[in-house]
């Protein structure tokens, strides 16, 4: 069996899987190819397609005859995953499950619990997000072993013998992370490693330019990599430097989790279309809202992919079978698209303006943690300051902020299905060279040929001859300092819980495949009962060294707070709620995992905690 690097875009809105042969490599790299994706266009009707939509649907009963959801490697298949999923799922919503990816990030619900589709009758089959994840995954996987399996025996692990790297969100907290990778496994998958996707589009743009990247980027470039997809804006920053006469590839930063993309612009065309709907008589129900939300994503996708159109008609079906409940039609003019997503998303705005917070009410419904400000221009206008903010106030700095008021890209890549609306580019370059232009800096250029459909695996698949010791790689070690949360010893207060200290275990930049110990100090460990680890992340403190304390990290800004690892450490309870004095060291493994080893004083006791931190290449 032939060995390949594998990459793996599991997409909010789209799937994609790219491949490249590390036994046939050229000088300048191996060729790469896509995987054509088989998959159920209506029922019984199977193409390949580059893409999966990451749509799953899930039929009653008897919504279809037997057989007719068949799929080359599964004759029985039951649930529909791709192309008839998303659009049989837009007349149908409640038995559609998308955005899987936005919930398998919410830290506030049981992402193993059985909660999609969301807000579903209580007749419907439910599936958690990271099941949803693992069907994703495993219907790529299968189709690969269809391709590639060269013998009955090898079908079922032709890709589980391979190097797949799988991308994630740059902002991605680790439980996110974590939950990818337990999907991934669950779909079949066993050499796994995780790569950001702004970093994978990074080097999708490097593997097409060869060795002209060397003259279209000098050193102290500075490139914004602004990733806009169906549920996250990331954006990351990546320097060129100089080591030893070498060009070398630095990434410098990457911004906080920030729930805004295609899904957020779907629902706001949806609320104006519906506005008008009221005007003209025709109330919407929930159900029938949701099919408009879908219907606008299509028509969103029609209007953009055909710059002759200038509207779109959709069409909502009615769950009643009386006259009076007949299909309602509607359009989307491409002015109406322009407003609402032009001026709505992508607002000019100074650089001083920050994102709004919204007063918020007592109670609200549980959903999706969208961002409270829908402006992606201001959002990155806080990201590009707040580095700035941290860099300058740190002494060995990949980049010289020079006392500007934001850091100053030089180039720009753009990256997300977003993105394939040229408006939204061109307003995107029109606000930050505004910015450039306010406080002297000369105007950034867009880095040109990104393929935004496919970039995100092709890069990750490159990664993996990359990984061989061939091209550029990019550097930079953890994108955070990570910290874990120790109580502090105080008597007893009525009321009062013992305030939590941070205590930072591995600072920003820690590269893989390094250790080190905590200074000695007196932590005590609980064993042998159920507790609780507390975790943070920072993305600003640049200058915090393993075994800094911070005393205030409660309410803190600068810090994050990651999902908690619930454990029960070997051991026997000790009597009088007594500790287990230990020494802390802390590891940044080679495939992306922050080990948290406890060593107990004069003893032999060993216990070791796990977070998957992998933010780099």
């Amino acid at each position: 069996m032939s060995r390949y690097a594998i990459g793996i875009d599991l997409g909010t809105t789209h799937s994609a899987v790219s491949y490249l042969n590390l036994e046939g490599g050229q000088a300048r790299g191996p060729a790469q190819s896509m995987l054509p994706i088989p998959q159920l266009t209506a029922p019984g009707t199977v193409e390949a397609r580059t893409l999966l939509p990451s749509f799953l649907y899930l039929p009653g009963a008897q919504e279809f005859p037997p057989g007719s959801l068949a799929l080359p490697w599964n004759p029985n298949a039951t649930t529909l995953v791709g192309e008839f999923a998303r659009a049989h799922g837009a007349k149908v919503p409640t038995r559609l499950v998308s955005s899987a990816k936005s919930w398998l990030s919410h830290p506030g619900v049981d992402r193993r619990g059985a909660l999609l589709p969301w807000q579903a009758p209580e007749e419907v089959q439910r599936v958690s997000p990271v099941e949803a994840a693992t069907r994703y995954l495993r219907h790529l996987r299968e189709a690969w072993d269809h391709t590639f399996a060269r013998s009955r025996e090898e079908a079922g692990n032709a890709m589980a013998a391979q190097d797949v790297i799988l991308t994630v969100p740059a902002s991605f907290d680790a439980a996110a992370r974590d939950l990818t990778l337990e999907a991934a496994r669950a779909a079949g998958l066993e050499n796994v490693l995780l790569l950001e996707e702004p970093q994978a589009a990074l080097y999708a743009w490097l593997e097409a330019q060869g060795e002209s990247f060397r003259k279209n980027m000098k050193v102290g470039e500075v490139i914004l990599v602004v990733d806009v997809g169906g549920g996250t804006t990331d954006f990351s920053l990546i320097t060129v430097r100089d080591r030893a006469g070498e060009v070398e590839l630095t990434r410098v930063a990457v911004g906080d989790h920030i729930l805004l993309g295609g899904d957020n612009m779907d629902l706001a065309l949806a609320h104006t279309l519906q506005q008008r709907l009221t005007a003209e008589g025709k109330k919407l129900d929930a159900w029938q809202f949701n099919a408009l939300t879908h219907g606008c994503r299509m028509a969103k996708e029609s209007l953009y992919g055909n710059a002759a159109f200038t509207h779109a008609p959709i069409a909502i079906a009615s769950r009643g079978s009386s006259l009076m409940g007949g299909t309602i039609r509607t359009e989307l003019t491409r002015e109406e698209l322009d407003r609402v997503l032009t001026e709505g998303f992508f607002p000019p705005s100074p650089v001083t303006e920050m994102p709004r917070v919204a007063r918020r009410t007592g109670l609200a419904q549980m959903a999706l943690p969208y961002a409270q400000d829908a402006a992606v221009t201001r959002h990155l206008a806080a990201f590009l300051t707040r580095q700035a903010q941290a860099l300058a106030s740190s002494p060995d700095a990949p980049v010289d902020v020079g006392g500007k008021a934001f850091i100053h890209p030089t180039a720009v890549l753009f990256n997300g299905g977003v993105f394939k609306a040229g408006p939204l580019k061109a307003r995107i370059m029109e606000v930050l060279n505004a910015w450039l232009a306010a406080d002297g800096g000369p105007p950034a250029r867009e880095l040109e040929g990104a393929d935004l459909d496919l970039a995100v695996a092709r890069g990750a698949a490159y990664y993996g001859w990359v990984r061989e010791g061939h091209g550029l790689r990019i550097r930079g070690g953890t994108a955070r300092a990570y910290y874990v949360g120790v109580e502090t010893a105080m008597p007893a207060v009525p009321g009062m819980e013992p305030p939590v200290k941070a205590l930072c275990v591995a600072p920003f930049g820690m590269e893989e495949g390094t250790q080190a110990d905590v200074p000695p100090q007196e932590f005590g460990l609980v064993t042998g009962e159920p507790t609780s680890f507390r975790f943070f992340a920072s993305s600003v403190r640049r200058d915090d060294k393993v075994g800094t304390f911070v005393d205030d990290v409660e309410g803190n800004g600068e810090f994050e707070e990651l999902a908690p690892v619930e454990t029960t450490l070997p051991g026997t309870p000790a009597p009088f709620g007594d500790l287990t004095p230990v020494n802390l060291q802390a590891a940044v493994t080679e495939v992306g995992t922050l080990e948290l080893r406890c060593l107990e004083k004069n003893g032999p006791g060993r216990w070791k905690l796990e977070l998957n931190v992998r933010m780099k290449e």
